[in-house]
């Protein structure tokens, strides 16, 4: 038979501890929920009242600062007003060097002028083209695509017809020398000498 045990059960012990504090937990924060619940005022016509009372301070304020910054725009539009006023000076009478001076300056001016706008603007280095053939219609255009010096770019585009014609011109010549073999066996023939072929366009 096996041994009793003498004791208490440790995890048990513990878990019991645990869920003693967390009700302690809860109670507390429910008691303290009921009792900032029974502090609180609850007259509405009061709270409307502190509400208005602050809604109208706000207002007060309000207005003050806005009264603030209009007294100070106006005291400072006031005072470039006068500062403008007292810098202003009956106008110099000029002699006639003064004049003179100043008539020889302006023409200097525009000959300077003159001469900026006679300056060729240089070629944009950026626009030019080089080796580039410009073309201004539709036919321009095609011709300047065509290859020159007679150079296929794309063999592969004339390959299918090409073999077509070659199988045609050759097959009838196979069969009359090897009379025995079979169909695929003369195709297989003609597949090697189209790979070595003249007429195969990806050879030229």
């Amino acid at each position: 038979m096996p041994k009793k045990f003498k004791g208490e059960n440790t995890k048990a012990v513990e878990a019991r501890n645990r869920k003693a504090a967390l009700a302690a937990e809860k109670n507390a924060a429910a008691r303290q929920a009921a009792e900032e619940e029974a502090w609180r005022d609850d007259d509405k016509l009061a709270n409307k009242k502190a509400q208005r009372k602050n809604a109208e301070e706000e207002k007060r304020k309000a207005a003050l600062e806005r009264k603030k910054l209009a007294a100070q725009l106006l005291a400072e539009e006031e005072a470039t007003i006068e500062a403008a006023s007292s810098s202003k000076a009956p106008p110099k009478k000029l002699t006639q060097a003064e004049l003179s001076q100043r008539k020889a300056e302006m023409e200097r001016e525009k000959e300077e002028s003159q001469k900026e706008k006679e300056e060729p603007i240089p070629e944009n280095l950026n626009r030019v083209m080089t080796d580039v053939e410009v073309a201004q219609s539709v036919e321009q255009a095609i011709a300047a695509l065509d290859i020159a010096d007679g150079v296929d770019m794309h063999p592969e585009k004339r390959v299918k017809a090409a073999w077509t014609a070659f199988e045609q011109g050759r097959i009838s010549q196979l069969r009359a020398e090897n009379p025995s073999l079979r169909l695929s066996q003369i195709r297989q023939m003609l597949r090697k000498e189209w790979q070595k072929s003249p007429l195969n366009p990806l050879n030229q």
